[in-house]
């Protein structure tokens, strides 16, 4: 299996892959040594070749992520070239997290802004707190977005809302993110870390085969009509059927007993 050795950014809590995506350097901004490690890291579990059940994407600081370095991008000889090759960066971590067929749980303190909430909406599970805000950030800078936040906020909020959200540039509360499908759900502000990995352990101990099942069938269904989706849920619930954790889960069932799927891999 691949060492994590030299990736400061990255570790494993028992099943749990926690990739730190912000420090409390430069006010909690996008880490890239994390961004660059966790690509690394997450390319390896999609390859076999690192063991983890679930991630936690999880800033180090009073914030999740406070968006891009803007006073990197002001010292930039050249800007253009400078912004490109750093939102490269950042969407050969977007792809690695898209590829990842374990759940991805995100933990939002404080802040999510720019690059931070594009993370956030690339998450399947994202816990907040009261104090959570959300913030596109970009047109604040003259930018557009990155981190596929174009692609993934319609496909959470809507085509239109998205619209006014990144064309006003709005703040989200907690509230109004979990209303509309942005965070998961709200827990106390010094709670959150603590549930994300909670809930990160628990889904760790799951059938990871039926969940990487439920992924593919949601990623699948945006672009299928109802009759192809269907043939697409009777090939996968049938090969679950014959798969290691399909046939603990409904031998546990039979025989009354809590299954265990985190042994029965």
């Amino acid at each position: 299996m691949t060492s994590l050795d030299g990736l400061s950014r990255v570790s494993l809590e028992g099943d749990v892959l926690r990739i730190a995506i912000a420090t409390a350097d430069n006010g909690t901004s996008l880490d890239f040594d994390g961004v660059d490690q966790g690509t690394k890291a997450l390319r390896a579990l999609s390859a076999g070749t690192l063991a983890a059940r679930s991630v936690l994407l999880i800033g180090e600081g009073a914030n999740f992520c406070a968006g891009g370095n803007v006073r990197a991008f002001a010292s930039a000889e050249n800007r253009a070239e400078y912004v490109g090759t750093v939102a490269g960066a950042l969407h050969d971590f977007v792809r690695a997290i898209e590829a990842t067929e374990v759940p991805i749980v995100a933990a939002v303190q404080g802040w999510a802004a720019g690059a931070g909430m594009s993370l956030v909406c690339t998450a399947d599970i994202a816990i907040g707190g009261p104090s959570t805000k959300l913030r596109p950030a970009y047109p604040s800078i003259g930018y557009t977005p990155d981190g596929g936040m174009s692609w993934t906020l319609p496909r959470i909020v809507g085509v239109a809302r998205a619209r006014e959200i990144l064309l006003t540039d709005a703040v989200l509360g907690a509230d109004e993110a979990v209303r509309l499908g942005v965070l998961s759900r709200l827990v106390g502000d010094d709670e959150v870390k603590d549930e994300a990995l909670r809930v990160a352990r628990t889904l760790a101990a799951g059938p990871t085969s039926a969940y990487a099942g439920i992924k593919r069938l949601l990623v699948g269904s945006g672009s299928a009509t109802l009759s192809e989706q269907l043939d697409a849920e009777t090939a996968s619930i049938s090969a679950a059927a014959d798969t290691v954790a399909g046939r603990e889960g409904v031998d546990a069932f039979v025989e009354k007993r809590r299954a265990d799927f985190a042994t029965n891999r």
